[in-house]
């Protein structure tokens, strides 16, 4: 797994003090620039009213999704769907901005203007494929649950904080018609560290291995990170890091992209987990001795 950015993402919403440039401050010019419009495949997922209310608000300098919207923020916005379709690809981690879990099909919230997980998820089931999603952001990713709280084809599970924004995320919303059964909630209350992170990670892991995903999707938010400023959750680099390491344990494809994290240590998250992914990757040890034989 590896990192994909380019440093257009700081020019969308640069003074914000909250999903502001500095979050991505720490990638500029540290890794190789990478671009894909992905502009063609937003329709997937969201109306053709959304996008163009989306194109006119920041043609227009509009105020949307609580953010304040400029051309630059629809550059942004085109180009971290399409880093995230080719993380899907290769499986890699798109590291973005504007994040997206908070998009539903005809609505921009929490600092989300186009779901790019979605998105990226529904055009691996539209070829075809099982999804699983897993959104560790500390905020629920209500935007994800309602595209695909319907299907089968795809199962969600959040750990989040338990009455945050945006108010959802209930271990009682489960899905319904053929999706129900597919949606996982696993709140943690305010205070919740690396321990009950890792029970959570590890009964969706268990749940994921009954639903045999052939793609796994993270919605990588680090605002339960300890130094985060809007949350209360405890998280460590060490939590990341074995996230990324569970994970890739347990599934082969693996890709990622960036939510929330409001704080100035997102590089340093984002590096935990891909080192985890990357060493959870590695063929085991041989458990046998040279000059041992089975069978």
């Amino acid at each position: 797994m590896k990192v994909l950015f380019n440093n257009k993402f700081l020019n969308h919403n640069k003074v914000s003090d909250v999903e502001g440039a500095y979050r991505l401050a720490a990638f500029a010019d540290s890794f190789p620039q990478e671009d894909m419009n992905g502009e063609e495949y937003i329709p997937i997922v969201h109306s053709e009213n959304h996008v163009r209310f989306i194109k006119e608000a920041c043609h227009n300098n509009s105020f949307a999704a609580e953010v304040q919207l400029m051309p630059d923020s629809y550059a942004a916005a085109i180009s971290a769907v399409g880093l995230t379709v080719q993380a899907a690809r290769d499986g890699n981690f798109a590291v973005v901005r504007p994040p997206g879990h908070h998009a539903g099909r005809e609505r921009a919230a929490g600092f989300c203007l186009f779901n790019n997980i979605a998105i990226a998820s529904q055009l691996l089931v539209n070829e075809g494929k099982k999804v699983f999603i897993f959104d560790f952001d500390g905020h629920h990713g209500d935007g994800t649950q309602s595209v695909f709280y319907d299907s089968d084809k795809v199962l969600y599970a959040s750990v989040h904080q338990m009455h945050a924004y945006p108010h959802s995320g209930y271990p009682g919303e489960t899905g319904e018609g053929p999706g129900k059964g597919y949606t996982l909630n696993l709140p943690l209350l305010a205070g919740s560290g690396d321990t009950e992170f890792f029970a959570a990670l590890d009964k969706a892991i268990a749940v994921a291995r009954e639903f045999k995903p052939d793609v796994v999707a993270v919605s990588a938010g680090f605002d339960a990170y300890e130094k985060d400023h809007l949350l209360q959750l405890r998280f460590t680099l060490k939590a990341y890091y074995e996230c990324g390491f569970r994970l890739r344990r347990a599934f082969p494809n693996i890709f990622a992209v960036l939510e929330g994290g409001y704080h100035n240590d997102i590089k340093k998250c984002v590096e935990s987990f891909v080192d985890g992914v990357n060493v959870g990757g590695r063929p085991r040890k041989n458990l046998f001795g040279e000059g041992m034989s089975a069978g």
